[in-house]
């Protein structure tokens, strides 16, 4: 019901107080470094793991993927993009141009209205629609809208990988952190194959540079180095709808595209053949072979 911009400023008002009172969780919660059971390290003796993710909430959002394609392309790096399919038109050329790059198409949740996990029932019946696209599309990964999260209702899903979880995050709505920069398996009586959850463990981008208003990539370079002493996943989720490409003035909610340019050169350049870089669904594939047993 509050304008946008209101909503905004209130959010913003809200994180100012959380982030004094969560220093100490956020943006590092030191329990959240334990390895899974018999971790042996990643493949081709890697030092930690480097997987990239998008959502993209908007139609705006949409128009601006080939402009974040190209610039990570240039840069030697892929990643997956999460549409919301009956929110926007979700083009099929898009759609298909990122798969031919080497990218990912994945699915962020239905309508991202707030409304996915108001009850089973609706749960039940839009998980149907969410299997449809998924088959079209032949996607294999979901994000929830909002980072709302029930990790037993997602095993209504055909997916190998959720990627609605966090490992620390107390700004999120739904604030309760999985308490690990690791993947982890999900499995269930009615679902013994499971599926893989990918948390994302850097800041999301619209936290730092619209809520909080930073105006440095240091707090994602910080986080980035603790990860990488613990031997973990980095996993980021930014979104096309707040970079802005072109140079111009930013609006309420953009940063510039520099800032997602400068963290990427300074993954390249300090940790030069140190990082296991992948989509996620290789990520999925790689702990579902590994470690569903240990479930």
């Amino acid at each position: 019901m509050l304008p946008r911009r209101l909503q905004i400023l209130v959010r913003r008002k809200i994180v100012s107080f959380k982030r004094l009172l969560y220093s100490h969780i956020w943006p590092i919660d030191p329990k959240s470094a334990t390895p899974p059971e018999r971790w042996s390290g990643w493949p081709e003796q890697k030092r930690f793991a480097m997987v990239l993710t998008h959502d993209v909430d908007t139609a705006k959002g949409h128009d601006r993927c080939r402009q974040l394609i190209e610039l990570e392309k240039g840069l030697g790096f892929r990643s997956s993009f999460n549409f919301v399919p009956e929110r926007y038109n979700v083009s099929p050329e898009l759609r298909h141009y990122i798969n031919k790059n080497g990218f990912e198409v994945g699915l962020h949740g239905l309508k991202h209205d707030g409304r996915l996990y108001y009850s089973k029932k609706i749960f039940q019946k839009r998980a149907i629609r969410i299997n449809q696209y998924l088959k079209e599309w032949e996607a294999v990964g979901f994000r929830s809208p909002a980072m709302h999260s029930n990790l037993d209702w997602i095993h209504d899903l055909n997916v190998e990988y959720d990627a609605s979880t966090f490992d620390t995050d107390p700004f999120e709505p739904q604030a309760d952190g999985v308490g690990t920069i690791f993947p982890f398996c999900v499995r269930a009586d009615t679902n013994p194959r499971g599926y893989v959850e990918l948390p994302y463990t850097l800041p999301q981008d619209f936290t730092l540079f619209v809520l909080m208003k930073e105006r440095s990539v240091d707090i994602w370079k910080r986080k980035l180095d603790w990860i990488v002493e613990q031997g973990g996943m980095a996993l980021m989720l930014t979104h096309p709808d707040y970079i802005n490409f072109d140079g111009n003035k930013l609006g309420m909610e953009e940063y510039p595209a520099e800032y997602y340019v400068e963290f990427l050169e300074h993954v390249k350049t300090k940790f030069q053949g140190l990082y296991w870089h992948v989509l996620p669904r290789h990520m999925a594939r790689f702990w579902s072979k590994n470690f569903a047993r240990l479930v």
